[in-house]
């Protein structure tokens, strides 16, 4: 027999459930971080293609979305072996210059750091695929222009590039939040939610799969809900308007 419980799993989440609000904070705190860093990195990558020649802008686009077109559990499963405590190569590289070892996945700060590169190197090509065409699309005469005018690279990328993909740069990371809020699979294989259990993630996979917990799953991802449309309300608020004014 099936009984209705009405909002006793969300009272169970908010009130009774002590690693609840922990939880939050890091999936926020994980969600925020990543969209900022591959937003920034993904911009700088475009902005560096850009001003190749074409024939080597092509093989390098090819190139750098490499980590994007290979499975993602493919590619953690790569940084696993890198971060290993025992045989990581980067602490074989970083002992030839006297430091270390790291144990990249067994303290609380260098776990978050790898999860956060590791999901970087997978999510930044996306942003720079965007923003590429989002460059390609600036009207070259607009910098012909503020080049007359005296404008610095820093004054033509504020007052030019900017209010011109700025469009693109909202909704690309309004995507990339809404996956982040829910990214499971780099945080489970990488670190498996440790050390110390800071790093489980809010999503309804590891409470309602591996949990087998499905009310409770489905009710975190209601939970979810409210939070992504403020934040897809603050992203897109102007997004309209800054289209009129291109």
């Amino acid at each position: 027999m099936v009984n209705f419980v009405g909002l006793d799993n969300f009272s169970f989440l908010i009130f009774k459930k002590p690693t609840f609000w922990i939880v939050v904070y890091n999936s926020a705190l994980f969600a925020v971080s990543f969209v900022i860093i591959k937003a920034f990195v993904g911009f700088v990558i475009a902005h560096l293609l850009q001003n190749l020649p074409a024939k080597a802008q092509r093989k390098w686009r090819a190139a750098l979305l490499i980590p994007w077109v290979i499975p993602p559990a493919m590619s953690v499963l790569a940084w696993l072996w890198l971060f290993d405590p025992s045989f990581s190569a980067l602490n074989w590289v970083l002992k030839r210059f006297g430091v270390g070892p790291v144990f990249w996945l067994g303290e609380v700060t260098w776990a978050r750091s790898a999860v956060i590169i590791v999901s970087v190197w997978i999510g930044a090509p996306f942003f720079m695929v965007m923003y590429l065409a989002a460059l390609k699309s600036v009207p070259e005469q607009l910098y012909e222009a503020a080049e007359i005018d005296g404008a610095t690279w820093w004054q033509k990328l504020r007052f030019v590039t900017l209010p011109m993909t700025r469009n693109i740069i909202a909704i690309t990371m309004l995507f990339s939040l809404i996956g982040s809020s829910g990214a499971f699979n780099v945080i489970q294989i990488l670190t498996n939610g440790g050390p110390q259990r800071i790093h489980s993630p809010l999503g309804p996979s590891r409470v309602g799969m591996l949990g087998g917990d499905i009310p409770l799953g489905a009710s975190i991802s209601l939970f979810t809900l409210p939070i992504l449309a403020v934040a897809a309300i603050f992203i897109l608020r102007n997004v309209g308007e800054r289209g009129n004014e291109a």
